[in-house]
């Protein structure tokens, strides 16, 4: 008898793509698909359950499928389109993940459960450590946002492991996702004519393709290759790193350096722009940057990235075209961005970016 996995988040671009990814597998007999909306892109052979993960009703599905594989996908920060709200967000982050742990706590069944969580856990400060381990704690918990949400579900899922140790647990912490089809926070961001940046900061920042994201979800749906170990927490990242200047200049886009502190920037560019989803965690990243280490991944895990960071842009940047706009769309781009408030600077200014 092949494997029944069963796969949350599924009406998400993400999710959808890997449904459809692990159902070719030999080895895989049924694929039980699960959002609270139905999908816009077709599931092929899937059995697609509309059910929020958030009520009781998600034990009940995984008891009558009989998965012994469960792929938690439903942990993200971008809202589904402009009617969801930030407290539905965190509800499904952490309320459903608890509802969906408490379910495989019960199921006698599941024997694996992949979770995707984030690199923002480490959250992005001026004095962090030059590279982030999976063991080096942050300097601060995040305060709030999607960076902690991923910190609360990575507790709860630790406590699963805990009460559960003969279900194998893999965590896999994605740096920010790009590729031709990426729809997040910073892939609206890279998409803007114009890019506003933070005076006297140009941070290093890391990518990862929605490539390898399926192929390394995949990787820890099976059981650990030989010599390798796919339970536990792992950084998945593309090799290198980019700094946000050369970020600009490869897709084409001026950058346009204000002198704001993050909360206020992200206020101001959210009300110009209407970029809704695009909060202070992100903007902390844009100023201090994060770089996480791979090497678990590579030799304990058993999986290297096909695309390094650089290649992973190069090839979100060809999706998006090029760069160059007419002029008076340009003008009009810069002219909104330069009308933002500038704040009170009594508190001095920002420093450049350390060496770490």
């Amino acid at each position: 008898m092949g494997k029944v996995v069963l796969v949350t988040g599924a009406a998400r671009p993400l999710g959808s793509r890997f449904v459809r990814r692990i159902q070719r597998d030999p080895d895989v007999d049924r694929v039980v698909a699960v959002d609270a909306v139905r999908p816009a892109h077709h599931l092929g052979g899937a059995d697609f359950v509309q059910t929020d993960i958030r009520q009781p009703t998600v034990a009940r599905v995984l008891a009558e499928s009989g998965a012994d594989t469960v792929v938690h996908l439903d942990v993200t920060g971008t809202p589904r389109g402009s009617g969801s709200s930030r407290t539905a967000l965190k509800e499904t982050n952490v309320i459903g993940t608890m509802q969906l742990l408490g379910a495989c706590q019960k199921s006698p069944t599941v024997k694996r459960l992949v979770v995707k969580s984030s690199t923002n856990v480490y959250g992005s400060a001026p004095r962090d450590p030059a590279v982030f381990t999976e063991t080096t704690g942050p300097k601060s918990l995040p305060s709030g946002g999607f960076a902690k949400d991923a910190v609360e579900v990575e507790g709860y899922v630790r406590g699963f492991a805990r009460r559960r140790p003969d279900v194998a647990v893999c965590v896999l912490r994605f740096a920010n996702i790009l590729g031709p089809a990426a729809d997040s926070p910073l892939a609206a961001y890279f998409s803007l004519p114009v890019l506003p940046t933070v005076l006297g900061y140009d941070p290093r920042l890391q990518f990862v393709h929605e490539d390898d994201v399926i192929d390394v979800l995949r990787l820890a749906s099976y059981e650990p290759r030989r010599s390798t170990l796919n339970s536990g927490t792992f950084n998945i990242a593309g090799d290198g790193v980019l700094l946000l200047s050369q970020c600009s200049r490869r897709l084409g886009r001026p950058t346009v350096p204000l002198l704001l502190p993050a909360v206020t920037w992200a206020g101001s560019l959210v009300r110009t722009l209407g970029m809704s989803d695009f909060s202070p965690e992100q903007i902390r990243l844009l100023t201090h940057g994060r770089v996480v280490a791979t090497d678990q991944m590579r030799e304990t895990l058993g999986f290297t990235a096909k695309y390094t960071t650089a290649e992973t842009f190069a090839d979100f940047v060809r999706s998006r075209g090029p760069g160059l706009l007419p002029p008076e769309a340009l003008a009009g781009a810069v002219d909104r961005i330069a009308a933002l408030p500038l704040s009170d600077t009594g508190s001095g200014h920002p420093q450049k970016q350390s060496a770490n």
